[in-house]
């Protein structure tokens, strides 16, 4: 065989090259039931090399290529077509084991679609064994020296001298390494009590194998989703699918897959469970932790893809050094793929790059790499210039990604070649000294690095202050984290450079970076101490309380104190909201409500003795344990602290003991007052940030405010005064709560619905019908409905007489005038606060008796409502 050889390849790649043995391909496919002497999903040998005798295989190769995954198989087809004495060691019967363990019949996508391949090997989006068969061909084709039933055991030596052991004894020798065996033999386990029985799979090879069983999928990443796709395929198959996705969102998924997904469920075909945890596993029986509380249902089998690890003992075993300590982490690695052991390279997954576009393209410049070249630019080098023109400073694309990893705190963890990925997804800009970067009660859930520079922070109210924040740091993590709008104005301090990182992309990093996880949760915990207690606290005053901080999931209706107990902890509401009662004459009765933002458990911490409320999550939230002793200590070195929380205790203590006073007096309207409370929280009020309520002891029924809000949308309103439900004076009509975390924002396949610049929850003309929002809204207050003929002005009515004119209503008219033939489709409709209407809400501004009100929880549930408003 002539090989081809470049001249840029190192005299020592002349000298070693050796052709590669004879190559022979025995295949038999069989896409139904495995055939006999085929390997698993019915694929069976393909492109065996004639086995060396000895111990030792001859000759010292160019390159070793250790897994024949996408990744690895690129690098393999690019040193054949490049006459590079290479060996691909794969420890299966097959190539490209990573795409052969999907499921059968599963559609592999090609992400990012702007992405070009640059490989030997190609890759089109299609089915898993359509790939597989393209790869084989290609493979046979390049003739790429492929060693099968090769596990890898063992590494030793170093760069242009290395030995690797095999589990049949044998060993291979080579001058490079490249490490391309991913995470996928390395699944993360189930932790619930019940993980380890047998029904639990970590891997779904055929769907169609399963039939008329109840299954559970748990996780919602690309694979969980196409699992229990694939599950539902075939109707006939009578399975019962439900998916668990611990997030409200699916930041680790396909934006095709996560439609797919919705459009299932859409159907009827799935039952999804989102912001949900798997908490018991039995024989038959899976229980899950949701929003709405604990639900157990019937469960044949639990298919738990929880993503991966790299496989840290056996890399560590060659000498790399990894990124951190965590789990997650990867090794550390050179712009080129180079790891910390001079010779040994890493590729694909086991690099931070899962998808394939980039393994495959990695195949190809890795071999480049090695050959010695010095001016090869990534694939995705195009996308990324153009991203980052424009800025201050003569950067390349590599300098500006090294700039912001290692200035933007949140990024260190992460790899120079994951960061490429990583700004595919944000943008980067400039800003002028006074420039701003959000406004104070603006909505928007993106999180912000400084690169360079500083912003300032204005906060309080008359008196207000600016508050430095430098580079390195983070701003925007309350709308993160909380999802309730901007506490301040942030503006530029000076020039500088910050990256803004969407929401999406900043979950998928603290999913998927431990140090990125770590180091938000640090600040924004920070942050909301300092912003709470003040009393001129530094940073560096809560060091030692912020290192024993530990971060809480809390159920609704899960206590985090107890009345009559012991204890001295003090809670910190991080997201979500709580509620205080206490036993009063023998009966429960509601004190106050606790937003993201508010702290408790200071009266045990400062005066001792029990506890003197229960404090219970009225919602899904999530809390910040401090230790008691540590803020203890706080307290003597910071007396002005005290003194703050002794002026909380003794307003907290005025309104619990106003309230005992009314028990003794009219002990039926305290009762009622509780009962009221209770409801309200029960109806959503917990998580919402504007809900119209209606007073009946005021409400003349004249329906003011259903043909207001009819009026100024087109005819179709927006309330229904009659539905929702009622209790003592207090009607809560179905009417959008704009919740905090809003479950219809969720699964909207065209993005449809936002919120706008006062918090309001809206859907714009791009809403396709689906109706997910209306099966996730929990409060039944969206609804489908065609949009209704629009109706002439006033003007028109007077000159050409179209139109409702007197005496006859809108509703009427557009009944009349509907469109002749097909229904038009429908569209989802809901409250949106009148956006964009001078005045506020329609619907209170109609109301002739003040019967309607639209109020924050904070401003309704207090003691000052006690007895209908007194």
């Amino acid at each position: 065989m002539k090989a081809r050889i470049r001249a840029s390849w190192p005299i020592s790649a002349l000298i070693q090259y050796a052709p590669p043995p004879d190559l022979y391909c025995s295949e038999q496919r069989s896409y139904g039931k495995a055939a006999r002497g085929t390997g698993r999903n019915g694929i069976s040998c393909s492109l065996r090399p004639r086995r060396d005798t000895g111990d030792v295989v001859e000759g010292v190769h160019r390159i070793a290529i250790l897994g024949s995954g996408p990744a690895g198989l690129s690098a393999a087809a690019h040193a054949a077509a490049r006459g590079v004495s290479h060996v691909l060691l794969e420890k299966s019967d097959h190539l490209s084991d990573t795409i052969f363990c999907y499921q059968r019949g599963k559609h592999i996508m090609a992400t990012p679609s702007q992405l070009v391949v640059r490989a030997d090997v190609s890759f089109e989006p299609g089915k898993r064994e359509t790939i597989l068969d393209t790869w084989s061909s290609e493979a046979a084709k390049h003739k790429i020296n492929v060693r099968h039933h090769a596990e890898v055991k063992s590494i030793t030596g170093s760069k242009g001298n290395f030995s690797i052991g095999l589990s049949d004894g044998s060993v291979v020798r080579a001058e490079t390494i490249v490490l391309a065996i991913g995470t996928q033999g390395n699944p993360n386990l189930m932790s619930c009590e019940g993980g380890g029985l047998s029904h639990i799979q970590y891997q779904l090879d055929d769907p169609a194998e399963y039939v008329d069983e109840h299954i559970c999928v748990v996780g919602g990443g690309d694979a969980g989703i196409e699992n229990a796709l694939g599950l539902i395929a075939d109707r006939a198959q009578g399975n019962t699918v439900t998916l668990v996705n611990r997030g409200a969102d699916f930041a680790r998924a396909k934006e095709a897959n996560a439609k797919a997904l919705l459009a299932a469920q859409e159907a009827g075909h799935i039952t999804l469970l989102t912001t949900a945890e798997t908490t018991l596993i039995e024989p038959g029986w899976i229980t899950v932790d949701t929003p709405e509380g604990a639900t157990r249902f019937q469960c044949d089998r639990v298919i738990a893809r929880l993503g991966s690890a790299p496989p840290r003992k056996f890399v560590e075993s060659i000498g790399l050094e990894f990124t951190s300590a965590a789990r997650e982490a990867f090794p550390k690695l050179s712009p080129t793929f180079e790891s910390t052991v001079p010779g040994v390279y890493v590729i694909g997954a086991l690099a931070g790059y899962p998808l394939i576009k980039h393994c495959i393209n990695q195949g190809y410049d890795v071999v480049e790499y090695i050959g010695g070249a010095v001016d090869l630019k990534p694939a995705d080098e195009p996308i990324l210039e153009a991203r980052l023109k424009g800025l201050p400073g003569n950067r390349s694309v590599a300098q500006w990604l090294e700039f912001l990893r290692q200035e933007i705190e949140i990024l260190r963890g992460l790899s120079p070649l994951q960061m490429r990925e990583f700004l595919l997804d944000s943008d980067v800009r400039a800003y002028q000294s006074g420039d701003i970067v959000f406004k104070r009660n603006s909505i928007g859930s993106s999180l912000f690095g400084i690169a360079s520079g500083s912003v300032e922070v204005e906060v309080g109210g008359k008196k207000r202050m600016t508050v430095p924040i430098p580079t390195g740091s983070i701003v925007g993590e309350v709308g993160l984290i909380s999802g309730r709008p901007r506490g301040a104005t942030v503006r530029a301090a000076e020039p500088s450079i910050l990256l803004e990182i969407p929401r999406m992309a900043a979950l998928r990093l603290m999913a998927s970076v431990k140090e990125a996880r770590d180091t938000v949760n640090r600040i924004t915990t920070e942050r909301q101490l300092l912003q709470m207690f003040g009393s001129g606290l530094t940073p560096a005053d809560l060091t030692e309380v912020l290192e024993t901080a530990e971060i809480r999931q809390v159920k609704t209706g899960e206590a985090i104190i107890n009345e009559g107990e012991d204890g001295y902890d003090i809670f910190v509401v991080r997201s979500g909201s709580m509620v205080v009662e206490k036993q009063i004459g023998g009966k429960s009765v509601f004190l106050s409500y606790l937003p993201a933002g508010s702290y408790v458990g200071e009266m045990a911490l400062v005066d001792g003795g029990r506890r003197s409320a229960t404090v219970q999550a009225a919602i899904r939230s999530e809390v910040v344990k401090l230790d008691g002793d540590r803020f203890r200590a706080l307290l003597k070195r910071k007396p002005e602290l005290e003194e703050k929380l002794r002026a909380d205790m003794a307003d907290r203590r005025r309104v619990t003991g106003y309230i005992e006073e009314q028990k003794g007096k009219f002990g039926d309207v305290v009762d009622m007052y509780s009962a009221v409370a209770d409801f309200l929280v029960d109806q959503g009020i917990g998580e919402a940030t504007d809900v119209l309520l209606i007073d009946e002891t005021l409400c003349i029924g004249c329906d003011n405010c259903e043909k207001a809000c009819a009026d100024v949308h087109d005819g179709l309103s927006r309330l229904d005064r009659e539905a929702g439900r009622t209790y003592a004076h207090l009607h809560v009509p179905t009417s959008c709560r704009h919740c905090e975390h809003p479950y219809c924002m969720t699964d909207c396949p065209p993005n449809a619905i936002h919120r706008g610049p006062d918090g309001e929850v809206f859907i714009d003309e791009t809403c396709i019908g689906c109706g997910n929002c209306q099966r996730n809204c929990p409060y039944d207050v969206i609804r489908m409905d065609s949009r209704p003929p629009k109706k002439p002005d006033l003007i028109s009515w007077m000159l050409f007489g179209a139109g409702p004119g007197p005496g006859e209503p809108d509703k009427a008219w557009r009944a009349k005038h509907k469109p002749k033939g097909a229904e038009p489709p429908k569209v989802a409709i809901k409250c949106d606060m009148c956006i964009g209407k001078s005045g506020g809400p329609a619907c209170v501004r109609a109301c002739p008796t003040g019967a309607a009100l639209r109020v924050s929880p904070e401003e309704f549930l207090t003691v000052k409502r006690m007895g209908g408003g007194n």
